[in-house]
């Protein structure tokens, strides 16, 4: 199979939301991807061409997250509106809903198993609930500021969150404890989440940086600076290999985590992109933003065997000598890096100038010239493309709402033709008068 990365491809987008998109999530199939929306919705968008969406209404206010359930049998949202709902992902879209919080609901998410929530709100308090009956179990209470986001590991084990107060808590679901607090961010963070393996978390705020920390040694493993506004949604390939955010600079960066490095930059959204989601087999991921729009990708890069990238790499490296550095072993134990990637000797893969900010020299003296040159070529070409798609995304937009305005304006000149015509009968004299 060819080493060569392939780029990232817009397969799909929805319209339907009346506002900014806040949150979306793919099901277990990947057959649909539910989204909800400061217009109050929640919207289940099916992946089968020619498919209606399913639009949900009950909520009274903006819908903040939304999160299908292992099974895909169930869907989680949560609002503005101090509530959770849970829905049948059906035609019908029957629900259960229940009050969580004293304020604004930000987060929820399922465990692994499907038993049970966390919601994490305003009220500074993050909250554990049964998913049958939705019994509330206890609450976490040592954040002094709005709790934006709150994740389970993927054993269940564990609880993530993240704050307005500026630190990322790690929480022993059994002990209901504080096991440890991250401060490292700058800014509110966002968002936060759990690498596939349960021993490494990522998280990015309003600082605009990405930090990915092991959760066992408590170190900073990589740290991106790549966006130029907040960082609001992340979300980890299954693989674990990659990591995609998204931006209020209106981006989506793909980072490169065996490399510690930006992959990819796309550009599709028209404004603040919101939330970023890959699926659950990696095939496709799905962003939204304040344009209202939900684009599904399609990943093709990930379908390469980047083992053979990984061995040209590894035999670069042997037959040079060059020194790995002790990075190289934290990673590998912390499921970062498949342990045949090379990084800066310090011991950390950070990325610490702008752009993809990473010790560009020694990366590139250790990569095989022609691997340089194809790599480099693709993501010169990549930021030219997708502006094209941009683009052509807004004419497309454009010509709906006029061929929408022109519609319009027939069926009004049409009624006040009738009316018109109407008048002039009612005022012509009778003949047999």
């Amino acid at each position: 199979m060819s080493s060569v990365l392939e780029d990232p491809t817009l397969e799909r987008h929805f319209k339907g939301h009346r506002d900014d998109v806040t949150s979306l999530d793919f099901s277990t199939s990947t057959k649909q991807i539910a989204s909800g929306s400061m217009d109050a919705c929640v919207m289940v968008w099916n992946m089968k061409p020619q498919t209606r969406a399913y639009r949900f209404v009950g909520h009274k206010d903006a819908v903040t997250s939304v999160e299908f359930s292992p099974s895909g049998h169930l869907l989680a949202s949560a609002s503005r509106d101090k509530t959770v709902r849970l829905w049948v992902p059906s035609v019908k879209g029957e629900s259960s809903v229940f009050r969580a919080h004293t304020g604004t609901v930000r987060s929820v998410s399922f465990s692994s198993d499907g038993q049970t929530l966390v919601t994490a709100s305003d009220d500074k308090s993050i909250k554990v609930w049964t998913v049958h009956r939705q019994k509330f179990l206890f609450s976490l209470n040592q954040h002094i500021n709005w709790v934006r986001c709150a994740r389970f590991s993927p054993d269940g084990r564990l609880i993530v969150s993240a704050s307005d107060d500026r630190t990322v808590k790690l929480w022993d679901k059994n002990s209901r404890e504080c096991v440890h607090s991250f401060c490292d961010h700058g800014g509110y963070v966002n968002t936060v989440a759990f690498h596939p393996s349960g021993t490494c978390v990522a998280a990015a705020g309003t600082d605009n940086t990405v930090k990915v920390w092991d959760i066992r040694s408590h170190r900073l493993l990589q740290h991106y600076q790549v966006h130029s506004a907040a960082v609001n949604g992340l979300s980890f390939h299954p693989s674990g290999n990659f990591l995609i955010s998204a931006s209020s600079d209106s981006t989506l960066k793909i980072l490169d985590l065996l490399e510690g490095r930006l992959l990819y930059t796309l550009h599709g959204h028209q404004g603040p992109a919101t939330c970023v989601s890959f699926s659950r087999t990696g095939d496709y991921f799905a962003s939204a933003g304040s344009d209202q729009q939900v684009m599904v990708w399609r990943t093709n890069f990930d379908s390469v065997d980047y083992s053979a990238v990984l061995e040209q790499r590894c035999a670069a490296d042997s037959s040079a000598s060059v020194h790995r550095g002790p990075f190289t072993q934290e990673s590998e134990a912390a499921g970062v890096s498949a342990g045949q990637s090379s990084h800066r000797s310090d011991g950390r893969a950070g990325v610490d100038s702008p752009g993809a900010g990473v010790d560009s020299q020694t990366e590139v003296d250790r990569v095989p010239a022609a691997l340089t040159n194809t790599l480099q070529h693709i993501i010169s070409q990549l930021d030219v493309l997708t502006q094209t798609v941009a683009i052509l995304e807004q004419r497309l937009t454009l010509t709906e709402d006029k061929l929408q305005e022109c519609v319009e304006n027939q069926r009004q000149n049409g009624s006040r033709h009738r009316a018109q015509s109407l008048q002039t009968s009612d005022q012509r004299p009778d003949p047999q008068r």
